[in-house]
């Protein structure tokens, strides 16, 4: 399903910026609410936070203040007010942002589902309700979902898609494409109390709370400790200010209901809601214009205080991993984007030393309570020799390359273990397949291939986050047509090479492999995919077609009518039907990845060279893949020099909506 028309119900300030989210991005959107005043409002936030977006572009120097001023107007002329449901008979997307009570929220569904379509997927805005309770509601469960924007939603880029019982993984897909679409950094969650974000930040809060009233600190200097530390942006109390007080506590007293004693909530924060104090958008909270409104003690061991906070946020993150809410890369890339911890709860673990962590908490139990108990996962890695970036494994996989015998490259580097070889991606920010990148990769498969004792090459990534993202669309605009023709041919020549050889490759797929990145994968004999992994060719919305293989593989791998629609559409598919469609062999939880792809390493390096060898070529259809491969380059050369694939290119590098002319 696609999204050419999305709502919001509820004009308040957060529904007035998903607003201006969504209308940037190109998409047109209704905003409603039951009185014309608070439409009114909503569209004033929008137009507020889109100008004040495009003066941020005017001051970089991006745009001048008359294309300002004409984007200003494009962006508000997409989203219409209204206080009926007339206009709701042609959306896909509805997202309410009503107030946070389940009846209002499932009495607006209920509305929602008589006034839309059939196909339309129907959002949640909540921070921390079930969604299948407000699925009960409507009649098409499964196109109900959680669509959790963080606060101010014109800033925050990250978005919760949270999946109810009966939500599809259809509707999830398409909600996360929604998501990214809107330029959000989506991450999919269970929907138990607080979801990801919610529930480890107030967990790591809430100590943080307790140590402040048991000890009658001053806030000023928790705060202050806190932020000194890094361990957070700001500290808990300031924070909790510009959230709103009552938010705070709705969520707090959520999560504690829901969890127990292991959450705290502070009786002081309860007292300022109840007198009215909620913070900056009423004036006074824990501050007053910037002040401390109350006194205590500020002698105290900023060191504990710190410690609490992180060991807690660990020990929550821990929980929701093996409650299945969530994946490992969702988790700390949630807390990264949603809530500031850089870096996040797996990634401190990791390079504090797993065995240090499982030490502290085990000392943390005996001074401060079974709430610091050690969780079960943290106890089998480290059991395993998984102590994180020191000895290579750990929630994440970390790059050790070769000291000796290979002169490395700056953006892939090759370690070996035995008859394994990886070959580790190691280009920030996103491992982008420039001309350097693509050298590095030959030099490093020719080295391993000339190698008679390395049998397997896996091919995996330094950054946790993603695998490749594609071709580096900035260099390859810098090449003519035949630098830009070399450059095919090399990254063809040695993909090539390695579907020939008796050396297995393996794509270990950490998480994002778009474009390029999708093609290198499938170039590979084996490709076993996290399950935080995604998989797309996104050429066609730059104007493009793809240029490394991905019409001739693709179909190869699953049909032909499956690699057109990936192809033509450019919408991203998860792990899940990666696996479904055949596009990769397997798929695993995500800190068993690197492990998984080890083992399908050390068994097919044990094969018989010769018969690995006839057995890819025949397998692999050499002839008919190189006159496929051909047709493809002499395609994209063409496509690549027209008109429209200049204005798909410099739209996407801009930000903006590209205008085809079929030139």
């Amino acid at each position: 399903m696609f999204v050419f028309k999305a709502a919001v119900v509820g004009a308040g300030t957060m529904g007035g910026e998903i607003a201006a989210v969504i209308a940037s991005a190109g998409v047109p959107v209704v905003l409603k609410d039951v009185k014309q005043e608070f439409v009114d409002l909503g569209l004033r936030k929008a137009e507020e936070v889109t100008r004040a977006q495009l003066a941020g572009l005017v001051a970089k120097q991006k745009i001048d203040e008359q294309q300002a001023a004409a984007q200003a107007d494009q962006i508000l002329g997409r989203i219409t007010g209204t206080t009926t449901y007339e206009d709701f008979g042609d959306v896909d997307f509805v997202i309410e942002a009503v107030p946070e009570r389940i009846e209002i929220k499932q009495a607006v569904l209920a509305e929602l589902d008589v006034a839309t379509p059939g196909h339309a997927i129907l959002a949640s805005n909540t921070s921390s309700l079930a969604i299948s309770e407000m699925a009960d509601a409507t009649s098409r469960p499964d196109k109900v979902v959680g669509f959790h924007f963080f606060y101010p939603a014109s800033m925050m880029r990250l978005v919760e898609i949270v999946e109810g019982a009966d939500t599809s993984p259809e509707t999830m897909q398409v909600a996360t494409t929604f998501a990214q679409a809107i330029r959000k950094m989506p991450i999919a969650c269970g929907e138990e109390p607080g979801f990801v974000v919610n529930r480890i930040l107030m967990s790591s809060i809430s100590e943080v709370w307790r140590f402040q009233e048991c000890n009658e600190l001053a806030i000023k200097a928790i705060d202050d400790a806190i932020s000194s530390s890094r361990v957070a942006p700001m500290g808990p109390f300031f924070l909790t200010d510009l959230l709103g007080l009552d938010t705070v506590l709705h969520v707090a007293e959520h999560v504690r209901h829901s969890y127990g004693d292991s959450f705290y909530v502070h009786e002081g924060m309860r007292a300022l809601v109840q007198a009215g104090e909620l913070g900056a958008k009423t004036g006074k909270g824990f501050y007053d214009s910037g002040q401390p409104r109350t006194e205590g003690a500020t002698e105290f061991d900023a060191e504990e205080l710190t410690q609490r906070f992180v060991l807690k946020a660990f020990v929550e993150a821990c929980l929701v991993l093996e409650e299945g809410m969530a994946t490992v890369r969702d988790i700390d890339l949630g807390m990264m984007a949603g809530a500031g911890l850089i870096p996040p709860p797996f990634a401190r673990a990791d390079q504090t030393g797993l065995d240090e962590v499982l030490a502290q908490l085990d000392t943390a139990v005996v001074e401060w309570g079974e709430r610091y108990e050690a969780p079960a996962i943290l106890r089998r890695l480290v059991a395993q020799g998984r102590l994180g970036a020191k000895s290579g494994q750990g929630f994440f996989a970390y790059a050790q390359p070769d000291a000796q015998g290979f002169e490395q490259g700056e953006s892939v580097r090759l370690e070996t273990r035995g008859d394994i070889a990886i070959a580790w991606l190691d280009r920030p920010p996103a491992n982008s397949l420039s001309p350097q990148v693509i050298a590095e990769l030959a030099r490093v498969w020719d080295h391993v291939d000339a190698e008679p004792t390395v049998r397997v090459l896996v091919i995996a990534s330094a950054n946790p986050m993603l695998w490749c993202a594609g071709a580096d669309i900035k260099a390859f605009t810098t090449l003519d047509r035949a630098a830009g023709a070399e450059l095919l041919d090399d990254a063809h020549g040695l993909m090539r090479r390695m579907e020939r050889s008796s050396t297995v490759t393996i794509a270990a797929v950490n998480a994002v492999a778009y474009g390029g990145g999708c093609e290198l994968a499938m170039a590979c004999d084996v490709r076993i995919a996290a399950q935080s992994a995604s998989f797309g060719q996104p050429e066609i919305g730059l104007g493009i077609m793809p240029g490394f293989g991905g019409t001739q593989r693709l179909p190869r791998l699953v049909g032909t009518a499956r690699a057109l629609e990936l192809n033509l559409t450019g919408d991203p598919i998860s792990a899940a039907e990666a696996y479904e469609i055949g596009l990769v062999n397997r798929v695993v939880p995500d800190h068993e990845l690197f492990d998984a792809a080890l083992a399908w390493a050390r068994k097919l390096a044990g094969q018989a060279p010769l018969a690995v060898r006839a057995i890819k070529r025949t397998t692999a259809g050499d002839a008919d893949l190189d006159e496929g491969i051909e047709a493809e380059k002499a395609a994209f050369e063409d496509v690549f020099a027209s008109a429209d694939a200049r204005e798909g290119i410099a739209a996407f590098l801009g930000k903006r909506q590209a205008v085809w002319k079929g030139q």
